[in-house]
């Protein structure tokens, strides 16, 4: 699958949502932190998912009317059946921890967002320790080895235990908690397997870093072209992966650590950046994939820290593994200042964070809030407590389809 043009992704993928002030010496510009979806091939993705010797994703299909808009919706969603009870599905995940190599560093910014650039390597390796973590436990990769998308946690919303599980889990069975038997329904991520770092040599003009000197922030940030970047996961990664396991029927999770994407046609254009994380689909058999940031810079405000594009782009994944299930159009909340309509829980809510989780490695895990499958085809809720949304920023649904 190849990405449409970039600005033409980026207004379907609703990418805009964070903002934080920068400031450098001679202009002040804003930072975007931003999401998105590369969708399956046109025609029935589920089919296209599977044949009779190619392992595929557990996947359910849903038919129903909206209550919105009275017209009629079906889409297919990772894990058995919830409206007939469901039942207990695990998916084979893989964490690649991915370093980043860029050979431009910023030197400035005018007053049209667009940066200057001196030569110079910057690293970026998600293996290593990470001081703006803290002293000891500091290694994104191991951080997401003992968060809550792999281990147990106690997790509720609103007073209401919805399981000692993962967090997606936790999240999938809050989203359809009136449906389901309780007893035996679970999406979980297992096993997990974290596989050997991959280095990406990033050519100079397709990259560059932003020092802390420039904007402030906990060290570099890291811009790639998202282009570059995708192909090259489609074209050179993905099929090394699969020696190791890798198929469409598992999910692998493409690890960064403050690298952020560029949806423009150069990097050092800040009027298109930043793309945080996507969850993408490349061939026939599809196989999906997730790159998700690990963000501790601080350059996107309190809305963007640690695990919470992790909690965005998995929950997405789950409920719109294809980017191809259609609702009735919503928008002006969240990342996305028009209209859309698609089943993607996270743009409704960027830069809305639901309570932390301290784990017992003693680091507290940061979530981004996420909107209820009810929410997007409308009331009544099928959601814990009622709600449409697994912090209660939502308590009604989207409303008349948005003009």
């Amino acid at each position: 699958m190849r990405f449409r043009s970039p600005l033409t992704w980026a207004c379907c993928a609703l990418l805009a949502c964070l903002s934080v002030g920068v400031t450098h010496a001679q202009a002040k510009f804003k930072l975007k932190g931003l999401y998105g979806v590369k969708p399956a091939t046109a025609g029935n993705a589920a089919a296209n998912a599977a044949t009779a010797s190619t392992p595929s994703l557990p996947l359910f299909t849903y038919d129903l009317t909206s209550s919105r808009d009275h017209q009629h919706y079906s889409g297919v969603i990772v894990g058995r059946n919830a409206f007939k009870g469901g039942g207990a599905v695990d998916v084979s995940t893989y964490i690649v921890p991915l370093i980043i190599k860029t050979h431009l560093v910023a030197t400035g910014i005018n007053k049209n967002g667009i940066l200057s650039t001196a030569g110079g390597t910057t690293v970026f390796n998600s293996t290593i320790a990470d001081p703006n973590i803290g002293s000891t436990n500091n290694v994104p990769v191991k951080l997401v080895q003992q968060s809550p998308f792999v281990q147990a946690a106690n997790i509720n919303f609103g007073g209401t235990m919805v399981g000692r599980t993962q967090y997606l889990d936790a999240f999938q069975r809050a989203s359809f908690w009136n449906v389901i038997n309780r007893d035996i329904y679970h999406v979980k991520l297992n096993p997990v397997r974290t596989l050997a770092a991959v280095t990406i040599d990033v050519p100079t003009s397709k990259g560059l870093s932003i020092p802390p000197a420039l904007f402030g922030g906990n060290g570099s940030l890291g811009i790639i072209d998202i282009n570059f970047f995708d192909a090259y996961l489609d074209n050179v990664v993905l099929p090394k992966l699969v020696a190791q396991g890798v198929n469409p029927g598992t999910f692998p999770i493409f690890l960064l650590h403050n690298v952020v994407e560029s949806f423009g046609t150069s990097p050092r254009d800040l009027n298109f950046c930043c793309v945080l994380g996507y969850h993408g689909t490349n061939g026939s058999p599809v196989q999906t994939y997730s790159p998700s940031d690990f963000e501790t810079t601080g350059l996107f405000g309190g809305g963007v820290a640690d695990t919470s594009v992790l909690s965005h782009e998995i929950g997405e994944w789950a409920n719109d593994p294809f980017g191809t299930n259609p609702t009735p159009l919503w928008g002006h909340t969240g990342q996305v200042p028009n209209c859309q309509g698609n089943l993607e829980v996270g743009d409704p809510l960027s830069g809305t964070l639901a309570p932390p989780i301290k784990m017992p490695n003693g680091f507290t895990y940061h979530f981004q809030e996420l909107a209820f499958f009810s929410w997007f085809y409308g009331a009544p809720s099928i959601g814990v407590n009622g709600w449409f949304s697994d912090n209660a920023t939502f308590l009604q649904d989207a409303g008349p389809p948005c003009q």
